[in-house]
């Protein structure tokens, strides 16, 4: 097995000010987004987290009372918001890509990482979690079935893809940030990389 890296404390250069991470839940977008924004100096912002905060309700909850519609709904708002922010990490919901607008709206404003997990992994790290996608009788086809039918979403909302089996977090983040970079490189008139170094 490789050695993990060694973790980074800070970036003194970071190549970005703004980058969403996409993925299918279980993943790692929070554990990943959060680290990657302690590393780039920046703002973690949880999707997810933010619509519980507004409707004073869990994602379940939504879910149950109102539909998915609904759900989307305050997503794409939660979406465009975020596009407004500067010097953040953006980690979206499992579905956020679902919607062309969404995909259209992250993939603007960009740089957007999908981070990649097998459908087993992603079972053993949400099955203790209500998850209303997933209560049916073989949790595990069913994450195959939804990952099939995202996968030409992630795809064109994506920047690049970063795979988390197996992995530890450090190494995880040390390949977002080296993605970053490159991607800053390929791409040095745009928005979220003009302006580094300022704050």
């Amino acid at each position: 097995m490789a050695q993990a890296r060694v973790p980074i404390q800070t970036d003194p250069d970071p190549p970005v000010s703004w980058v969403a991470l996409i993925g299918f839940m279980g993943t790692g977008k929070s554990r990943i987004g959060w680290e990657l924004s302690r590393i780039l100096r920046l703002t973690f912002i949880d999707t997810d987290k933010v619509i519980e905060r507004i409707t004073c309700l869990t994602i379940p909850e939504i879910l149950e009372l109102y539909g998915e519609a609904t759900f989307r709904d305050y997503e794409t708002e939660v979406v465009r918001r975020s596009l407004r922010l500067d010097r953040a990490v953006i980690s979206t919901g499992g579905g956020t890509v679902v919607r062309p607008e969404n995909r259209a709206l992250l993939a603007g404003r960009g740089p957007v990482v999908r981070l990649n997990a097998a459908a087993e992994t992603i079972y053993k790290r949400t099955r203790r979690h209500k998850r209303p996608l997933l209560e049916v009788g073989d949790p595990t086809e069913r994450i195959r079935d939804l990952l099939r039918e995202r996968e030409s979403f992630y795809q064109e909302a994506a920047s690049f893809t970063v795979e988390s089996d197996d992995r530890d977090a450090s190494d995880v983040v040390a390949d977002v940030v080296d993605g970053l970079r490159r991607w800053a490189a390929e791409h040095p008139n745009h928005e979220a990389v003009k302006g580094i170094g300022q704050a």
